[in-house]
């Protein structure tokens, strides 16, 4: 399935994310199936694009993480149609969009059973964001993966995404197919 979380700024989207990879402290419990392995875009992140460091030493860090030793490289580069000559390059030098598809790669080494994107497409152009929505949605079904993504495009939510939880401003939430939840009437509610 593909699940997307919309809602407003300020509505606890990406402190939902944080909870559930374990980078802040919660209440209640967060239970997933055993096995789960989870794999996590950022919407951004802090790291210096000017710093000497190529897409493969990116890539080759979280393989020292994951112990497989680089053997899945070539594969997560071609799940995201990254062009191995890009990975040569150093980060600074790579679009907005092949930047995305770099970490959007990064995640998937580990082999991850669920996939959390925090506004995968932050960054990109409007043709971009179609191009890496389209790509994540082909990810998904060659990889069998179950997606977490949230967004603000809500088109490409309408059409992508199998569920919707919108998140509202005031601690109310609604959640159902796109069809249910992204109507004019419960948009207005939620926002």
């Amino acid at each position: 399935d593909a699940l997307a979380i919309i809602g407003p700024n300020g509505s606890g989207k990406t402190v939902l994310f944080k909870a559930l990879i374990g980078a802040i402290p919660y209440e209640g419990a967060i239970r997933w199936a055993p096995g789960t392995r989870i794999g996590y875009v950022p919407q951004k992140l802090d790291l210096e694009r000017d710093l000497p460091l190529t897409a493969m030493d990116v890539l080759r860090a979280k393989t020292d993480v994951t112990g497989d030793g680089g053997q899945e490289i070539g594969r997560v580069l071609d799940l995201v149609g990254l062009p191995a000559a890009l990975v040569t390059q150093p980060i600074g030098a790579l679009s907005g969009g092949q930047f995305q598809r770099l970490l959007l790669a990064f995640a998937l080494l580990g082999d991850p059973t669920v996939l959390l994107g925090d506004e995968p497409t932050a960054g990109v152009d409007e043709p971009g964001e179609e191009t890496l929505y389209a790509m994540i949605r082909r990810v998904q079904q060659s990889t069998g993966l179950t997606l977490l993504l949230i967004s603000h495009e809500l088109n490409l939510v309408y059409r992508y995404a199998t569920a919707v939880l919108c998140l509202g401003r005031r601690g109310g939430s609604c959640y159902g197919p796109p069809i249910e939840i992204l109507t004019p009437k419960r948009l207005q509610e939620m926002y």
